[in-house]
Formats: structure tokens, sequence, C-alpha cells
């Protein structure tokens, strides 16, 4: 199940307070004070981990404390740090507070990691506050209690390209072609209910990522459909590639209608390079692909690819292309 979204509750160590205790030895009857020092509090700490591809572990489990630090004792000895806990999330998870829904960190790279609440500082024990004038100082400091807060996770993944297109575009049945991935696909709307990620290997030595998301609809950026839910999914791709059924009556419509709602719903969608693919040309003859790659479409001035994931025409000359471009964004 791919689960992008959850709010969980963390909360760090407290410190260990400081001891009050004096020498008591054999033949020093009152000795100075020998109060040791607590503990910090264990942190909570946030780590990316390669091998995670969704926040499902978080529907079970909504609340983190860190181990507290332990209580200082007698002849100087220090309380032993509580012990941090790491909690493992995807490449890709934003970490927002979830009052504000600021965002604190953003986790995009592997073998990240951010403290996301800082352990408590163990107090002072009493030999710390012994002075000429105060030689049996009968107080200590107590523990820093840990920090608290509850945060939203949210998940986006990270690709090359972004497939973008209406339900029943192709889009799935581009990336189980070109890639591994093995999206449900049947000939109606909405087949696609959560995103999915493929990887596709370039001419044996490269590679590079594909998403798919569900089909967008008109009023996505508002919510309809699916399309709000996902739409930040392709916020982090390099290049957009947008997919149109060669059996719309009306290409320039559609094409419009996809591109305001990207822009409608990020500046990040808006400013992207978009690429333009016509879809299932294996029902057009010959004379009817040529004809539609050279049709313009108001607002896209880029080459026009007409691919067939079935039957696999124009896919090697898409291919070659979204490399070269890949390569440009770089």
């Amino acid at each position: 199940m791919f689960i992008d979204y959850s709010k969980i509750y963390v909360k760090s160590g407290d410190g260990g307070n400081g001891a009050i205790t004096f020498r008591r030895e054999k033949f020093v009857p009152k000795g100075g004070p020998s109060g040791g020092n607590g503990g910090k509090g264990g942190d909570v700490i946030f780590v990316t981990d390669t091998n995670l591809t969704t926040l499902l572990d978080f529907q079970y489990k909504k609340k983190y404390v860190a181990q507290d630090g332990a209580a200082g004792a007698n002849s100087l000895k220090d309380g032993k740090y509580g012990e941090d806990i790491t909690i493992r999330v995807p490449v890709g998870t934003i970490i927002k507070d979830a009052e504000t829904e600021e965002v604190i960190c953003d986790l995009v790279d592997r073998n990240s990691s951010f403290i996301i609440a800082k352990g408590g500082r163990g107090g002072k024990g009493n030999s710390n506050f012994a002075t000429s004038t105060n030689q049996t100082p009968r107080w200590a400091q107590d523990g820093k209690p840990g920090e608290e807060r509850t945060v939203i996770l949210e998940l986006k993944l990270i690709a090359d390209i972004g497939l973008v297109g209406f339900p029943n575009a192709g889009k799935s049945t581009l990336i189980s072609n070109v890639s591994a991935a093995r999206p449900k696909i049947a000939d109606y709307p909405f087949t696609t209910l959560e995103p999915n990620l493929g990887i596709v290997r370039y001419k044996d030595a490269y590679s590079f990522t594909i998403a798919d998301i569900p089909g967008i609809i008109e009023g996505a950026h508002q919510g309809k459909g699916l399309g709000l839910k996902f739409l930040r999914h392709i916020e982090r791709t390099k290049i957009l590639l947008i997919m149109i059924d060669v059996n719309s009556e009306n290409y320039a419509k559609d094409f419009k209608t996809l591109v305001n709602e990207l822009d409608s719903y990020s500046h990040l969608l808006a400013e992207k390079r978009k690429i333009l693919a016509f879809t299932k040309s294996d029902l057009l003859t010959k004379e009817e692909i040529t004809k539609l790659k050279k049709k313009k479409i108001p607002g896209y001035k880029g080459e026009v690819f007409v691919i067939s994931a079935v039957t696999n025409d124009g896919l090697n000359a898409l291919m070659d292309f979204l490399w070269q471009a890949i390569l440009n964004e770089n």
C-alpha cells in the first residue's frame, strides 16, 4: 500500500537530574560535595532509507519517544546519556510542523539526517557549586525536559520524468513497457490509484526514472478527481511528459487544460519543461501519424511525438529525446 502522508508525535528524552551527595570516607567524615551530573536525554533523529518507498509504517505507530538521561550519582559519577531514537523515512520526505504546516526540513538526499527533537540537558550535580564561602552546597540542577512536537510527514517522489495526462491516456502502459514497474492497467478511467515509479534502462549503460501519477481531470488543482492528492509527486521531476490520447476530439483543448492544471497547482510545475506525446498510435494509419507529428498545438513549441506503448512505435525516438533532455537539465 502506498502511503504518502502521516502525522506523528515525537519527544526527545529528558535530561537527568544532578545529584546532591557528599563524600563519606572512613577518615573524612565530613567530606565535600560529590554529586555527579545528570545525563543528556536522547535525541529524535530522522534518517533517509533508500529501501523505503512509502510512509506505511507510520500508519501503525504514531508516537516516538527517546530515552531519558540517567540522574547523577555519588562519587562524581555522571548519569548515562539517554539513547537516541532513529526514525527511518523514504528519500523525498518533507517534515512539517503540524500546527503551522511550516516546512522544518526536506530530506531529498540519500543518507540525509535531521534532529527533529534535541534531548534535554542533564542537570549539574552539587559538586559544581562548591565555593570558598559555601563548601557544602545542598542543591543541584534538575535536568531540562526534552523537546516535543507533532509533525506531518509528506512524501514526494523523486524522478527525472513525470507522466501527465487524463485518465486512460496510456501512462501506465508506457511505464510498464519501458521499465520494470507493473501498475494495474485496464481500459477504464482511474485504473492508476497511486503513484508508480519506474527505472528505465537506457542503452545498457545508463538509466533514468519515470513517475506515473493517477490521471488528471479539469479542476484537479482544486481537489477534483485524484489530482490534488498526487500532483505533488511530480513537483520534483526535471521534465513533464504530457500524454494525450489520439482518440481525443480536441487536442489543443486537452493540452491547454492539462497545462493549466499544472500551472494552477504550483509555480514549480509551471516552470518545468514540458514535452508532448500522442499515445495509442497503433489506432492510426501511417499517413495520420505523419500528419499528427506536424500538428501545431497552441502553447507548445517543441517536438511532437506519436507513440504506441503496445507496438513500441516511436518509443525509441522518445526515450532518446528524454535522455538528452535530462542531460540538458542537469
